[in-house]
């Protein structure tokens, strides 16, 4: 009898183990992104690659392969990130910006300023995860104390783009979809350089 019971067991809670699969991998497709992505954020954010009262993470002007020149989300890793593959060796000092393309996914823009070409080619490209369909922005407004989600990099009366305090991936996957928040810091004032 104890063994019947045993083995009862053992089959359901592998049946139970097994139903929701694609739910439960989906998920944690969504939370490593979201993770690594926070990581290489955070390392943007920290000295060496920011100083004090700078924005290190930021718009900026780019172009990328094959298309017209858009305003990303950009920012800089001192050491490089494992996100990307090297066709030769690793080099240091990597400009990355984020994008979302339909059919693709988030794609990362990257390329190092140490490279011979650096103005004059454009980035190479990573795709981070096919499952993100849409990267928006989100801004606080302290005289209203409230948030706003923009589709688009917000841009002030100049024209210049304005860096916002959040993005917010969303993810989808068949039926399944999910919305990540992603804070992103800034460098406080009088940080030490260590």
């Amino acid at each position: 009898m104890l063994l019947v019971a045993m083995n009862t067991f053992v089959f359901s809670m592998g049946e139970l183990w097994g139903k929701n699969t694609d739910v439960r991998l989906f998920e944690q497709h969504v939370r490593a992104v979201t993770r690594a992505l926070e990581s290489e954020l955070r390392a943007a954010t920290l000295p060496p690659a920011a100083r004090a009262n700078a924005s290190p993470v930021a718009p900026q002007e780019i172009r990328p392969t094959g298309g017209a020149t858009d305003t990303l989300l950009t920012f800089e890793l001192p050491a490089g990130t494992r996100l990307i593959t090297w066709p030769g060796p690793a080099l240091p000092e990597v400009v990355c910006s984020l994008q979302a393309r339909p059919q693709e996914g988030l794609v990362l823009l990257w390329h190092s300023r140490l490279e011979t070409r650096f103005d004059s080619d454009p980035p190479r490209e990573t795709v981070l995860t096919p499952f993100v369909t849409a990267l928006a922005y989100d801004y606080y407004d302290a005289a209203l104390r409230r948030w706003t989600t923009e589709p688009a990099l917000k841009k002030e009366n100049n024209g210049q783009a304005t860096a916002p305090q959040r993005i917010r991936l969303k993810f989808a996957h068949g039926k399944l979809t999910r919305e990540t928040v992603v804070a992103l810091g800034n460098t406080p004032q009088g940080l030490p350089n260590f």
